[in-house]
């Protein structure tokens, strides 16, 4: 017993100055410089020809270097070099080849000529390809060589090299292989010269090799991709088009080197997932060390980037004060790694962000109102709770627009008729957007007047970007127009009453949907109602998404949800989705209304390839006028973004086209590894009381054993 009392005391002596019980992490770890996150969907692809989704770029993002970047403070975001000396600056060529002036008029520019300097000395993270016998031949090329082997780790030999301009000219190729099915070829092979041909003289060429072989694409050149020396080369885009800056800094361009893709491409590698779909190769700051995207993936720091850049020194009005500003001049990366641990369920998640063993989290909705108070202006506040242990509430409103559409082909909701462009403004005035991001959004996200989102060229707040077919500006806030207004549309339209006053018939129209989720049923519900208010009735066609694709491809749908997040910052990435040359049904495009207005396509047509000018926010102005009118969509919101980051988290901010961001995050491990401790201290009286118990049961046991000794010796 004496025993015991003495070990329980040791249990608490070491509860209270060691590691918190419940800590998931090494108590070596404690201190460290490691930022902890999570993931909930596992990446399915980490090849910059191929990946395309949110959750693969928190990975790539910050692996690989694109030429350029977005600057992390500046808003609107700015375009800044990342591996190249400036942002390149386009000529441009007639159709004899001849030099124009930059204000050429854009019929008169057959070509734009991007030519990129690369800063020299760059060098890739360590890796088994480009290690070097005594031959300076690859070590690991070869016969047999995946043999044995599960993880790049198994390869004891690394070595590194120099960046040069052929990295990326091997990447822009790769682009139009046919096996690697990269989602913008389609797009590029239109705008690069030379990418088409390229893809189809490879589409020939792969059905020589064997589905484990290696095509060797410094065989097949691209006529539009010319290399001047180690460090330059030149891009030729056809006509003009500024966004292929914007295409510069994502990861579809960082560089691959062609002895990494040799690497990859012997026999026996691919069925052990040693391929650069599984482990990239990159220059930048970080590099994927442990790849277990079931549980776990580990970024550490590349000891090859060197702290070649730095945090920056400016940024947008507010930063200073954030304390944005802080790390000024150091040198990048500010952690030496990152852990994301997966997370299939929100409650877990949640919990352990507030144990403080996540660093950061977004905000479900099971969990929202014990993060934050919504007041009746719509103001949203952090609880008490959230504010006594030091957490930070970021709010950004993301450059994505979600929206009801109608399908312009339809005889009843579609066309440019006066009846059917009333129809479509008296629903858009009836469905309360407000209403729906209150109750089902828990306020995130704000009600969109047109496709553009904040932070896009052309999006303006306040009565100058209102559309005012659907508002009225009242004491300096937008109204939604009463239903009363809408309700003389319908008559206008010939639907009085919500029956066509030629037949006699009630209107029903139906919305095609994918369904399933928690709350769809009471969204739709909801739905139902807004459409009853002017006597509209609504049918629910639900579907999967395969067969929801396939009847928008034909144009089987009258009305449909779909959302749209911003490739790159700029209206053309926007207003393409309502030009007539995308139309869905005619051309296979990404017009799904298949709208078509002919104003409005000589004004996209116009805009698009303009710089940004005064001139162009006035086309800009002009286009949103007649989507107003017309009302091929039901504008419905622009999501807002909800963050909470613990306070030794630092230079934490909403950045939704940038995705290399975690070079420029800190962490304060110190003030970390104390709040742990403090928020974690094991409740012991539950095992004193046990104990008590424990020992008061054994206590007639030894009394009764003490009696029978005694007995037995005077025995």
């Amino acid at each position: 017993m004496r025993k015991t009392l003495i070990r329980f005391a040791l249990v608490v002596l070491l509860a209270g100055c060691g590691q918190a019980w419940n800590d998931p992490y090494p108590a070596a770890d404690a201190e460290h410089n490691v930022l902890y996150a999570a993931f909930t969907d596992r990446p399915k692809h980490l090849d910059p020809a191929q990946s395309y989704t949110e959750d693969e770029i928190t990975f790539t993002g910050q692996i690989y270097e694109p030429p350029l970047q977005y600057h992390y403070l500046k808003r609107p975001y700015t375009l800044i070099p990342a591996t190249l000396e400036q942002v390149p600056q386009p000529r441009f060529l007639d159709t004899q080849g001849r030099e124009l002036a930059a204000d050429a008029p854009l019929d008169s520019i057959a070509e734009s000529v991007y030519e990129l300097h690369l800063q020299p000395g760059i060098r890739y993270q360590p890796h088994p390809a480009f290690a070097l016998d005594e031959r300076g031949q690859p070590l690991y090329l070869g016969k047999n060589v995946a043999d044995g082997r599960q993880k790049i780790a198994d390869f004891p030999h690394t070595g590194t090299r120099e960046l040069t301009a052929d990295d990326y000219i091997y990447q822009m190729k790769r682009l139009a292989h046919p096996r690697l099915h990269s989602p913008i070829f389609g797009m590029m092979a239109d705008k690069i010269v030379g990418l088409k041909e390229l893809g189809e003289a490879l589409q020939s060429a792969v059905r020589e090799v064997p589905a484990d072989g290696w095509l060797d694409l410094d065989a097949y050149p691209l006529a539009g991709v010319e290399k001047v020396d180690a460090h330059t080369w030149r891009i030729r885009i056809k006509g003009k088009y500024p966004q292929f800056l914007f295409w510069l800094a994502m990861p579809f361009f960082a560089p691959v080197p062609r002895e990494v893709d040799r690497f990859y491409a012997q026999p026996g590698m691919a069925a052990k997932n040693l391929t650069l779909d599984w482990w990239p190769v990159g220059t930048g700051a970080f590099m994927l060390s442990e790849n277990d995207p079931n549980r776990r993936m580990v970024l550490s720091r590349n000891p090859n980037f060197g702290g070649r850049q730095t945090y920056p020194c400016e940024g947008e009005a507010g930063d200073r004060e954030a304390g944005l500003l802080d790390d000024c001049g150091k040198p990048l990366p500010l952690v030496e790694q990152a852990v994301f641990t997966r997370e299939k369920e929100a409650i877990p998640y949640w919990n352990k962000f507030l144990q403080g063993y996540y660093d950061a989290s977004g905000i479900s909705s099971d969990s929202f109102d014990q993060a934050v108070r919504v007041n009746v202006g719509g103001d949203v506040t952090l609880t008490d709770e959230m504010r006594e242990k030091g957490i930070r509430l970021l709010t950004s409103v993301k450059t994505s627009t979600f929206y009801m559409g109608f399908n312009m082909l339809d005889p009843v909701v579609g066309g440019l008729s006066e009846r059917a462009t009333r129809l479509r403004q008296a629903i858009s005035i009836a469905v309360d957007q407000e209403e729906y991001i209150s109750i089902f959004q828990n306020g995130r996200g704000i009600a969109a007047q047109s496709p553009l989102p904040p932070g896009i060229f052309g999006y303006e707040g306040g009565e100058a970007g209102l559309n005012s077919v659907v508002y009225d500006w009242v004491d300096g806030q937008p109204r939604r127009k009463p239903v009363e207004v809408a309700k003389r549309l319908m008559i206008e339209a010939g639907y009085p009453n919500g029956r066509d006053e030629k037949t006699g018939e009630p209107l029903v129209v139906n919305l095609d949907t994918t369904g399933g989720g928690m709350g769809e049923k009471s969204r739709l519900d909801w739905l139902t109602r807004q459409f009853a208010k002017i006597d509209v009735q609504l049918v629910i066609r639900s579907t999967d998404f395969n067969r929801f694709q396939d009847k928008l491809r034909k144009g089987n749908v009258q009305l449909y949800y779909l959302g749209w997040n911003a490739d790159y910052p700029d209206p053309e990435n926007f207003f393409f989705l309502l030009d007539g040359n995308e139309s869905k049904v005619a051309r296979g495009g990404e017009n799904a209304s298949n709208y078509a207005n002919p104003e409005f396509d000589r004004l996209f047509a116009q805009m698009k390839n303009m710089d940004n000018t005064p001139e162009r926010l006035q086309i800009v102005r002009r286009m949103n006028g007649i989507l107003h009118h017309d009302a091929p969509w039901n504008f419905g919101l622009h999501p807002k973004s909800y963050t909470l980051g613990h306070r030794w988290l630092k230079n934490r901010k909403p950045n939704d086209v940038g995705n290399n961001i975690l070079k420029y995050q800190r962490i304060d491990a110190v003030d970390r590894a104390n709040a742990r401790r403090e928020w974690n201290r094991p409740v012991l009286w539950p095992l004193g009381l046990g104990l008590a118990v424990f020992v008061l049961a054994l206590v007639p046991a030894f009394v009764g054993y003490r009696r029978r000794e005694r007995r037995a010796a005077v025995r």
